[in-house]
């Protein structure tokens, strides 16, 4: 167990660490390339980058999927789609029964060989989560460069054209708030009533549901807080913002990640860092353990308070 103030904290407000309550979730980083270099990406993704998840470990991961009872395969990158072995995953993680969600940028459908991507989700049941930072331009263009804007709401009207985030339709279609800078975001309800309302009379779309996350103080946006001299700032604020209730639903407690190498951490965020699950419990994909897993001590650290701060992010 690291020694962190995030540690501390948690046994201030409840006895023992926080422990893994099940595997209902096995989420898969496909690889750190992707068509865009975010400001805010905590896993430092871009065009430059080359980690990519290969067919042996995919392969692996679909053992994985298909001997246990885990519900959801959920797909993250970079740009998911990059990776030539993802349409292998997920339509077989569909053959074997389970919910398959995919966290998309948008942009990826408008680049070479990607334009069929969203029949492709339609075709397999995919459930998409997808990342627009913003619903106005200008904040967006801040956050992913020129363009990207336009791109997103072509894209989020041809995926309400093939019935995702249509309620009749039954096609899941979720959205990501992320802030444009070093501050909490605003409490989700509102905020999501806010890009139902912009969204719908600017552009005429439509979503499922709008989810918001607190920027994490690691990769990309970590460099931009040290840049501007606000890092301890920042994870003062994250510190001071902590939320015990949040902690009953924090992702890590019925997820584990699987990364771009088939190493196993906590969460996407311990993967970024270099922290991998516990000591006692299997630490690659080709030797998961679901019942030493399924119970496993969380390994924490300060970068977790952006989780549990306000309400949390989940």
């Amino acid at each position: 167990m690291l020694e962190s103030k995030f540690h501390d904290k948690v046994a201030s407000v409840r006895p023992g660490s926080l422990t893994a309550r099940g595997i209902k979730v096995l989420q898969v980083n496909m690889g750190y390339q992707c068509n865009m270099a975010c400001r805010h990406c905590h896993v430092s993704a871009g065009p430059g980058r080359t980690e990519s998840m290969d067919n042996a470990t995919v392969e692996a991961v679909l053992r994985v999927v298909r001997e246990n009872p885990i519900e959801t395969l959920d797909i993250t990158g970079g740009a998911p789609e990059l990776n030539p072995c993802f349409r292998r995953l997920v339509a077989e993680a569909r053959k074997a029964g389970k919910r398959v969600i995919a966290r998309t940028n948008l942009t990826v459908f408008f680049e070479p060989g990607m334009e069929d991507f969203p029949d492709f989700y339609r075709e397999h049941d995919v459930e998409l989560i997808a990342s627009l930072p913003c619903y106005l331009e200008d904040n967006v263009s801040a956050i992913r460069g020129s363009g990207a804007y336009q791109k997103s709401i072509t894209a989020l009207r041809r995926l309400n054209g093939l019935g995702f985030g249509i309620e009749q339709d039954g096609r899941p279609l979720s959205l990501v708030y992320n802030p444009g800078g070093a501050f909490l975001p605003p409490p989700q309800t509102v905020l999501e009533a806010d890009y139902r309302r912009e969204l719908k009379a600017r552009h005429g779309i439509s979503f499922s549901r709008l989810y918001v996350f607190t920027n994490m103080p690691i990769g990309r946006f970590r460099e931009a807080l040290v840049k501007s001299g606000s890092f301890e700032q920042y994870g003062d604020m994250l510190a001071s913002a902590f939320n015990p209730a949040t902690l009953d639903n924090i992702m890590c407690r019925n997820l584990v990640s699987v990364g771009w190498d088939g190493s196993l951490y906590d969460c996407d965020f311990n993967q970024v860092l270099g922290i991998p699950v516990e000591a006692g419990a299997p630490r690659h994909i080709s030797a998961f353990d679901y019942s030493s897993l399924s119970t496993r001590t969380i390994a924490v650290g300060d970068h977790c308070f952006g989780c549990t701060a306000g309400q949390g992010s989940t």
